[in-house]
């Protein structure tokens, strides 16, 4: 008996020992913005009040440009997603981005609301704010549902309509980020508010992208920091609960502005069926589609995406 109960013992002292090294080792608290800044809010980066927030912002390029182009992020992206297309697009084009509330350097919104609606009014609160009257939105998968979203509601401000791998039907993701179903979870996900594996991370950006091998260190840290920014973790989780954009989709079909629809064909979080709903539901729109690219081709190959947005951002209609 006693032989067992030393086993017993053991067992349960191994099992605090590799606990407490995996606790040790993914330690993570949050971190303040201002430890932040000087690395991921460069020039020309800035930061401007909007609903009780101070935006993450990047507004580039020529002020005379009628019609600025807002690029929206996604869940847990931040602006840095676009810099790819700014570098191509500021030139010639007023380019603007920004850090959604909940992510990025923003951080979380004051109310704890990250409701659809929400979302699209804090877009028209930018507008607003930078003095802009109509714009170009172009938003990937969250981004892409608050730009629908935003052009239903409010066709006044939307000029045109880039949608990159967007949310807003019912899906079936064939394979979810774990940082996404970690978000889900009631538990895991306050657990997660203090630790956070840095492989979680790398895991979920190679689930998004067609060829995982463009994950890079580098991208991986931005990610995870930005990830650990105050109160980030907290707020996923209250925009994975609150976030259904599926209840305002027949809005989709009352959009008038001409539409690109982009898409990664290796998509298994939105799948590619999804392109062509829009598509149908969309009058004024096309598609264009990316054989080798997943969820965030803009990122994957700006270069490539870019140059496929071109023509449909020239167009005088």
């Amino acid at each position: 008996m006693r032989a067992l109960k030393n086993i017993a013992l053991a067992i349960l002292t191994l099992a605090v020992v590799v606990i407490g090294g995996f606790i040790a080792l993914n330690w993570a608290p949050d971190r303040p913005v201002s430890e932040l800044k000087a690395r991921w809010a460069q020039r020309p980066s800035v930061f401007v009040s909007i609903d009780g927030m101070d935006v993450h912002l990047r507004d580039e390029g020529p002020r005379e440009d009628p019609t600025p182009i807002v690029l929206i992020h996604g869940t847990s992206a931040n602006l840095h997603t676009w810099d790819g297309w700014a570098a191509g697009l500021t030139k010639t084009r007023r380019v603007i981005r920004m850090d959604l509330p909940g992510f990025g350097l923003t951080g979380p919104a004051p109310d704890g609301d990250y409701r659809p609606l929400r979302y699209s009014r804090f877009i028209v609160d930018l507008l607003d704010k930078l003095s802009i009257n109509r714009t170009v939105l172009v938003g990937n998968s969250l981004g892409g549902s608050i730009a629908w979203l935003t052009a239903a509601t409010r066709p006044d401000r939307v000029a045109k309509l880039i949608l990159i791998d967007a949310g807003g039907y019912p899906m079936q993701p064939v394979s979810m980020p774990i940082g996404f179903r970690i978000a889900r979870m009631p538990v895991l996900n306050h657990i997660a508010d203090y630790i956070l594996p840095r492989g979680v991370i790398e895991a979920s950006l190679r689930k998004v992208y067609g060829d995982p091998s463009k994950v890079t260190p580098a991208l991986v840290d931005q990610y995870y920091e930005m990830t650990l920014r105050a109160g980030n973790r907290h707020a996923l989780a209250q925009r994975m609960a609150q976030g259904d954009f599926t209840p305002f989709d027949d809005g989709i079909k009352t959009i008038r502005q001409p539409t690109l629809i982009l898409w990664g064909g290796q998509d298994r979080l939105i799948p590619p069926a999804n392109a062509a709903h829009f598509h149908a539901d969309i009058a004024n729109s096309q598609v264009i589609m990316f054989d080798r690219l997943g969820h965030v081709p803009h990122e994957e190959d700006p270069a490539l995406t870019l140059a496929a947005a071109l023509p449909f951002l020239s167009a005088a209609n």
